[in-house]
């Protein structure tokens, strides 16, 4: 996901992403651990994808302007 698309989605769109992101990461932690899990770049992608999240909610919080 690139910072353009997050910061044309409206406050409601990132959160739920936001949420939906966190569950997608903690199945994808339970099947690294039960040894089902394929393609192991996924976690890392959406650990990103999360802090980008994140980041432009903090921007702008704090009115940061990009």
């Amino acid at each position: 996901m690139k910072p353009d698309e997050i910061r044309r989605m409206s406050p409601e769109e990132r959160l739920r992403r936001l949420n939906e992101l966190r569950l997608e990461l903690i199945k994808l932690r339970l099947q690294s651990k039960v040894g089902t899990l394929t393609n192991t770049s996924r976690i890392r992608n959406i650990r990103r994808d999360i802090a980008r999240i994140l980041t432009i909610m903090r921007e702008e919080e704090l009115g940061i302007k990009r």
